[in-house]
């Protein structure tokens, strides 16, 4: 069997990316709150998974978006740029076109009112909820947080509890706060 070098490899998914061969390109992104996969379609930014082991996210999108996923960087380094930007305190907000093709109406709406949620400041899952006309939601919201698929970019760590406590973060409390700090929302 033969190996196929490094260089012919990372061609060949470059092409792949380029030609529009792929439902999903992906690569992984390190942040200082850790690894990140970062997923694209030709539509957008599609998955952000703080998911420790990239074959079962590799696995997801697969069974979301189609079977045709690659690891290849190109495609991704328009997000990647915008989270370095992030965490070096340059940017405040994402430009980046996002996929929520895959995303129900109601979680739609939910994350389209959680983009309006300021950097630096916090808004309670209730406050969330009646900003999408569903004011007796907070719980579904609290579900739809949980289930971003788009954490960070879409800002579900600015979404706290009644109490004003941390409650719940996908990523763990710890990168929460982490983020929260970093806007500033947490001294």
């Amino acid at each position: 069997m033969t190996s196929v070098s490094p260089q012919l490899d990372q061609r060949f998914r470059e092409a792949a990316a380029q030609e529009h061969l792929l439902d999903v390109a992906y690569d992984l992104v390190d942040t200082p709150i850790g690894t990140l996969l970062v997923a694209t379609t030709d539509r957008g930014l599609a998955r952000i998974s703080y998911d420790p082991d990239p074959e079962q996210a590799v696995e997801q999108l697969a069974r979301t978006f189609g079977t045709r996923v690659l690891r290849t960087a190109r495609p991704i380094d328009p997000a990647r740029r915008e989270l370095d930007e992030y965490f070096e305190g340059n940017r405040r907000s994402f430009d980046l076109p996002v996929d929520l093709t895959y995303v129900a109406e109601f979680n739609r709406r939910v994350l389209g009112e959680l983009v309006r949620v300021p950097f630096g400041e916090v808004v309670t899952y209730g406050e969330l909820a009646a900003r999408a006309e569903r004011p007796r939601a907070a719980r579904a919201v609290g579900t739809v947080m949980n289930r971003n698929p788009l954490p960070i970019v879409l800002p579900c760590h600015r979404v706290i509890g009644a109490n004003g406590k941390l409650v719940g973060y996908g990523g763990g409390l710890d990168r929460k706060e982490a983020l929260l700090r970093h806007e500033g929302a947490l001294l």
